[in-house]
């Protein structure tokens, strides 16, 4: 069975009624893609705030960081599987598979980080973001601690703080507008046919 036939819980606007700028984005996002991502389709209700949307993300997932962009995009499926966010769990995933060419880590951090074979700096990553998001309270220094002592710099632990508030509040903002992922995504990066690996001859 499909998934419900919208982009969101509310009338989108047509794309050529918005402003030069936003309507060359989205051509941008067409030709790179082949596709307007439904989050950005659904920002457009509020043109401004497309645009801050926008640059934020950018700013996080993109600019220079001692994050790599696999690993900022792993802290969004672990964040959006913690509030069972279904946009970003697709859209996310999908980003996971494309980057790290493995479709079984894109499925196990959807449905729990815990039983994929993570490094350590990975996992006090993804320890950290799960409990940032489910019990914000109880973070504290030998959380951070825990960061460097796996390598992360303080500028490293302010990036992955600020990605997974971000996560958390793009999370929310999808929720309550039923924000649908493109169709799209679902089929994308997934070896036809999949051919599970091998497991090693016991010894």
């Amino acid at each position: 069975m499909p998934q419900p036939d919208h982009i969101c819980a509310y009338p989108i606007p047509d794309a050529h009624t918005l402003d030069d700028d936003l309507q060359q984005v989205f051509g941008k996002c067409i030709d790179k893609l082949g596709l307007v991502p439904n989050v950005l389709a659904t920002y457009s209700i509020r043109p401004q705030r497309l645009r801050n949307f926008m640059a934020m993300y950018n700013e996080l997932m993109f600019s220079e960081s001692g994050l790599s962009k696999l690993e900022r995009e792993m802290v969004a499926v672990v964040v959006s599987s913690a509030n069972r966010c279904y946009y970003c769990l697709v859209a996310h995933g999908q980003a996971v598979r494309a980057l790290s060419g493995d479709p079984e880590l894109g499925e196990m951090l959807v449905m729990n980080y815990r039983v994929a074979q993570l490094d350590a700096r990975q996992r006090a990553m993804l320890d950290f973001a799960w409990k940032l998001t489910t019990t914000p309270a109880e973070v504290g220094p030998a959380d951070r601690q825990r960061l460097h002592d796996v390598g992360l710099s303080a500028e490293d632990v302010f990036d992955l703080s600020e990605t997974v508030a971000f996560y958390n509040f793009s999370n929310r903002v999808a929720t309550a507008l039923d924000m649908m992922p493109n169709r799209e995504y679902h089929g994308m990066d997934r070896p036809e046919p999949f051919q599970p690996p091998v497991p090693a001859p016991k010894s």
